[in-house]
Order: structure tokens, then sequence, then C-alpha cells
């Protein structure tokens, strides 16, 4: 028996990175999950890639497209895990976006995107996870991703950094609302991660001059981090399953951080 067998699952943002990460490991561990992502085509490919990873573990997988920014949506992968599974106990909001524009050039459009995604997106995640939770009667876990960029500003990535700092605010306001109906709320805080969205962001970096070459930038953060190396997925996913786990079931409220001691807090 894994920490989470036979607990139904959703991870959103789940076709790649740290999103497929925490899905893949918590069907080791013998969760049935949802792997959900704007891209479609691209995360039913990942569901089935993992068929065997499920059948292995002992759980049930499928997958959902879905805009974490529109409630329907929202509402009708939610729908689709209970008619799977019959019912959800644990909803990560992990689905993010990040486009880096030097301080001074923010403009509203770029603002709107990247706070519509990891600040709405996330509190609409909650909330119709929640509603599920609370007509099955007996709790869930409601996991919220943030970043080492919620605990301090970066000059490249402002509306970013406030998108995360929110993250933090509606997984506090939604552990004392919750607690209440069994539900706990908790999150995690990545640092520098080698995933494909690192990868963009580099890009981005160089584009607005903040970067000379490929690798410059997360060469930099690295130079900080006390663990001496960048982290992979597979260094985020203790603790996610952790946060599933019933193990983590007296904590809420919480912010994780995993960073490899970028911030120490």
């Amino acid at each position: 028996m894994g920490r989470v067998s036979g607990r139904a699952c959703i991870v959103t943002g789940a076709a790649q990175g740290i999103g497929r990460a925490i899905g893949e490991a918590l069907l080791d561990e013998g969760a049935d999950v949802c792997f959900a992502d704007i891209n479609a085509d691209k995360v039913a490919a990942v569901a089935g890639a993992n068929a065997g990873r499920a059948e292995a573990g002992g759980g049930r997988v499928t997958h959902a497209g879905v805009d974490v920014t529109d409630r329907d949506a929202v509402r009708a992968m939610i729908d689709h895990v209970v008619a799977t599974f019959g019912r959800l106990d644990v909803k990560f909001n992990n689905a993010g976006v990040n486009r880096p524009m030097n301080f001074l050039d923010v403009t509203e459009d770029n603002w709107n995107f990247i706070m519509g995604v990891n600040g709405l997106g996330c509190m609409i995640g909650m909330q119709e996870a929640a509603r599920q939770m609370i007509a099955q009667g007996t709790g869930g876990k409601i996991v919220n991703t943030a970043s080492i960029a919620s605990r301090q500003g970066f000059d490249n990535v402002a509306p970013y950094c406030a998108s995360k700092w929110a993250v933090v605010a509606l997984t506090q306001s939604g552990a004392r609302d919750l607690a209440k109906h069994g539900i706990t709320v908790t999150g995690f805080a990545p640092g520098v991660v080698a995933t494909e969205m690192w990868e963009q962001v580099d890009r981005d970096l160089m584009e607005i001059g903040a970067a000379a070459r490929p690798g410059q930038a997360m060469e930099e953060f690295a130079a900080t981090i006390l663990k001496g190396r960048v982290a992979t997925p597979a260094d985020i996913t203790g603790t996610t399953t952790f946060l599933a786990s019933r193990d983590s079931d007296y904590m809420t409220g919480q912010i994780v951080m995993i960073d490899g001691g970028m911030t120490l807090v």
C-alpha cells in the first residue's frame, strides 16, 4: 500500500515538468490520478504513457483538457474525475505561466495574463475542489504551487512574483475558511527547477536583454543555492506526495520551501 493508495487526485499543469512529475509520483504510491492541462492532446499522451505505471501502483489514470481560468471548464474536469474515480480527495493547483519583462516595461496585458492563470486560476481551482469535497462530506486536501518568487521580488518577473505571493495568500485564506469542513490547504515553493518552463524563461530573459547567453540566468541563480545545483522535478515530488498523504493531516495554511537553500525564511 502506497502513501496515497485509493486517493482520487487532480494535478493541473500536468502535461510536462513539475506537474507531470507530481502525477507520476502519486501513481507510484497507489493514487488515482487525473492529469489535466490546457494542452489537451499533450496531457492525453502523458496519461496514456502512464497507464502501465498506474497498473503497477494499483491506481487508475485519466486526463482532462482544462483552462484553469474558466470556471465551467474546471467544474467539468472535476465532474469527469468524480464520474471516473467516484470522488475527489486531493486537488493540486499547479498550472502556472510566466512571461518575463523588465520592470518598467510590464504591460497590463502581461500582468493580466500571468495573474489570471496563476492567481485567479488557483482561486477557482480551490473553490470548485472545495465544493466537491464539502458535498462528499469527508474532507480533502488542496495543494497549491507557489515559488521562491513568493518570498522575494525579482526585477524581470514582477507580475509572476505578485501572482505567487497571491498563491500564498490564497493558501492561508483557504486554510482558515475550509478547516471547518475537514479540508486542509497547503502549498510548496520550488526554487530553480530544470523544466521546459524554465527553458522558455531562459529564452525570454535573453530576448529582453536580461541575459546574454543561454543558461546564464540559471547559472547565476544556481550560484546562490546551498545544495550546489538546480532542482529536478524528482526533487519536488517527495514533498508533494507527503502533502497529498495522511502524513500531513495536521498541517494546513503552510508553504513548504523546496529550493535547495536559496531562501532561508
